[in-house]
């Protein structure tokens, strides 16, 4: 379904819905009166992202070593394979919604509620920020603890008063430190308006890494083999370039012949490197006219070559990647493989990576200019943001890793 119509559904119907409710539910707690539960078998729900399926993970451990029950997750059905490169959360323990249609939407939703009940969901962590949709997902659940980002005084983000824990959601920290801080108030014994009243330290997100055996590298070698002709593990140096942006937010997008710029400056630095453009199958297209562009042949078109799970396995044996804001930079933080990561609406101090990583970002004065506050929607048509940032500035921020390959 078209983001800007998820959008529309959320606020035009989500608004009424969740405001009927809070009464509903308002009514019915005055006549019976929940029960106080410790959190055991405890839901977190974060659907429209890939990457914050990474940076919830340090706080899903925490969770996760601190219940005595077991750890669930809801997620949209295309993005569940970003839940399973750590494994955090079980197979058997993860529900998805199909976002193909509202017909679909409504019907997963229904079987959600009673998908909730019949695992004694007692908690809920709602990890979206101000969505409605979420919201109601929350209360439906049939959850004694519904903890999530309250909008307390800031006006436009209304989505009811359905929590039990309001967290104050922190515009000026990491996302990560965010969600660490719903999981502080769902485990805290103080009842607090609003939580959280304590400092978070750097130390508590670090991101945990992936298990990689030598079996799945050689068969990424294996790929890259097929595809390169004369492939030499030990000669050749694997360089990655993900140069595309979902359209939740096009206005990320770097322009297809800046990628090309770089990587023919890469390419001509040294001719032991190949570069591998990767993407999902739907992207094979837009990686072919990259790789047309560059007129190279160790420039290869490698969109749709390795499934999803096996993105880590390449990782571990690539130099270094660069990228758009979008998903990858945050799977490829569960290795060691350092990112160049280009930011242009969003800032990296609140959604960069928690792997090795340099963020490229021009700071702009009107950046960043998505935020929870609108919904991660900007009404510029002109991102100046991105456009500023040039071939040569990208090439001489990546050169000191290429020149560690010489």
């Amino acid at each position: 379904m078209n983001v800007d119509t998820m959008r529309n559904i959320d606020y035009f119907a989500g608004v009424p819905l969740a405001f009927g409710a809070t009464i509903a539910k308002k009514g019915l707690d005055f006549f019976l009166p929940p029960m106080k539960k410790k959190a055991k078998n405890v839901l977190l729900i974060e659907l429209s992202e890939m990457g914050s399926a990474i940076l919830v993970d340090p706080a899903m451990r925490k969770l996760k070593a601190n219940i005595e029950g077991e750890l669930y997750f809801v997620i949209f059905s295309k993005n569940k394979a970003s839940l399973q490169l750590l494994g955090t959360v079980k197979e058997e323990n993860i529900y998805t919604i199909d976002e193909d249609g509202l017909t679909n939407i409504a019907t997963s939703t229904l079987k959600f509620f009673q998908w909730c009940r019949d695992r004694e969901i007692d908690s809920v962590i709602d990890l979206e920020l101000f969505s409605r949709f979420t919201a109601l997902l929350t209360v439906g659940s049939g959850a004694v603890n519904r903890v999530g980002f309250h909008a307390f005084h800031n006006e436009g983000l209304y989505r009811g008063d359905l929590l039990t824990h309001k967290v104050a959601y922190n515009a000026h920290q990491h996302i990560a430190k965010n969600f660490i801080a719903l999981v502080d108030a769902l485990l805290s014994e103080n009842q607090e308006l609003p939580y959280l009243k304590r400092i978070i330290k750097d130390e508590e997100i670090k991101i945990a890494k992936a298990t990689i055996c030598e079996e799945e590298q050689a068969s990424i070698i294996v790929t890259v083999s097929q595809m390169y002709e004369g492939f030499n593990r030990e000669k050749n140096h694997i360089v990655l370039v993900n140069s595309n942006a979902s359209d939740l937010l096009p206005q990320r997008r770097w322009d297809r012949e800046n990628y090309g710029e770089v990587i023919k400056m890469i390419l001509s630095a040294n001719e032991n490197v190949i570069v591998l453009l990767t993407g999902a199958p739907s992207e094979k297209e837009g990686a072919g006219l990259l790789a047309n562009y560059v007129n190279n042949k160790r420039c290869i078109n490698f969109a749709g070559a390795v499934k999803f799970l096996e993105l880590p396995a390449l990782y571990s044996l690539s130099a270094f990647m660069l990228t758009n804001d979008s998903g990858p930079a945050h799977f490829a933080s569960i290795t060691d493989m350092h990112t160049f990561v280009i930011f242009g609406p969003e800032t990296p101090a609140l959604y960069g990576s928690l792997g090795a990583t340099t963020p490229i970002y021009s700071a702009m004065s009107c950046s960043p200019c998505v935020s929870a506050s609108n919904h991660r929607k900007t009404p510029c048509r002109d991102n100046q943001c991105i456009k500023i940032i040039t071939p040569d500035w990208v090439f001489n921020t990546l050169k000191f890793k290429l020149d560690a390959l010489n």
